[in-house]
C-alpha cells in the first residue's frame, strides 16, 4: 500500500482489550517510519537503561502494586523526548489516566510535536468476548496464538494448545467492564478535540486499516491547520 504523507507528529490508540489496538498501531508505525511505544516497551526499555523511576516501578509491579501516575510519566517523559522519537511516534498503553493525559501534552508540547491525534478502536463487547474466549495458549512452553480449536499443536513445541483461565467468557467479561471504567474519564478528556478519531475495529483487519490511515491523515491535517493558525495569530 502507498500512504499519503501528512504533517504528523504523534498517534494514541486507545481501545480495549481484544480491539487490535496494538496490530493496527506496529502496522501504522512501520508504515509511516515512526517509532512505536508501548507502556511495557517504555518500562522495558527505561529498566534497561538504569532510569531510577523505572527501577522503582518495576519494584512496584514485582509487589503487586500500581504503578503510580507520577512515575509513569516520568518514564514516558524520558523515553518520548529521546532523539529517535523526534520524527514521531505511536502510542499504545499511556496515556491511562487524566493525568498522565494531561501531562503527555505538555511533553508534546515540549517535544516541539504540534500535533496529536488520538484514535479509539471501538468493537461491541460480545465480539470482544468472543475474540478474547477464542485466544489459546501453548499448555508447555506458554507460547500465545491466534484462537484455535482445542486441541491443536503448538507450531513452536507441539505442545496442546489450551484457553488461558483469564480468558473464559466470564473473567473476560469482567476485564472489559474494568477498562472501561477506568479509561471513559481519558476518552471524556479527548472527545471534544478535533484530532480525535474513532475507527470501527469490528471491521476486517485490513479494513480497519485503511479507514484508519485515512483518519489519521484527515485528523493531522486539521491538527497541523489549527496549530499554523495559532502560531500565526
Amino acid at each position: 500500500l502507498e500512504f499519503r504523507r501528512v504533517l504528523f507528529r504523534s498517534v494514541i490508540m486507545m481501545g480495549p482489550p481484544g480491539a487490535g489496538k496494538g496490530t493496527q498501531a506496529t502496522r501504522f508505525a512501520s508504515a509511516r517510519g515512526l517509532l512505536k511505544i508501548s507502556t511495557g516497551d517504555i518500562l522495558r526499555d527505561s529498566i534497561k537503561a538504569g532510569l531510577p523511576v523505572a527501577i522503582e516501578a518495576k519494584r512496584l509491579m514485582d509487589a503487586g502494586e500500581l504503578v503510580d501516575d507520577a512515575t509513569m510519566i516520568a518514564i514516558a517523559r524520558d523515553r518520548l523526548l529521546r532523539p529517535d522519537a523526534a520524527p514521531g511516534f505511536v502510542l499504545d498503553g499511556f496515556p491511562r489516566t487524566v493525568t498522565q493525559a494531561r501531562a503527555l501534552d505538555a511533553i508534546v508540547a515540549e517535544h516541539a510535536a504540534g500535533t496529536l491525534v488520538i484514535i479509539d478502536v471501538l468493537v461491541p463487547s460480545d465480539e470482544l468476548v468472543r475474540r478474547l474466549a477464542g485466544r489459546r495458549i501453548c499448555s508447555s512452553c506458554g507460547t500465545n496464538a491466534e484462537p484455535f480449536d482445542t486441541g491443536h499443536r503448538c507450531v513452536k513445541c507441539g505442545g496442546e494448545m489450551v484457553q488461558r483461565a483469564d480468558d473464559s467468557s466470564a473473567v473476560v467479561l469482567e476485564r472489559l467492564q474494568v477498562h472501561q471504567r477506568a479509561t471513559q474519564p481519558v476518552l471524556e478528556f479527548y472527545r471534544d478535540r478535533p484530532t480525535f478519531r474513532v475507527v470501527n475495529g469490528a471491521q476486517a483487519p485490513e479494513r480497519v486499516a485503511l479507514e484508519l490511515d485515512a483518519m489519521i491523515d484527515d485528523a493531522s491535517a486539521v491538527g497541523a491547520a489549527l496549530l499554523k493558525a495559532r502560531q500565526s495569530s
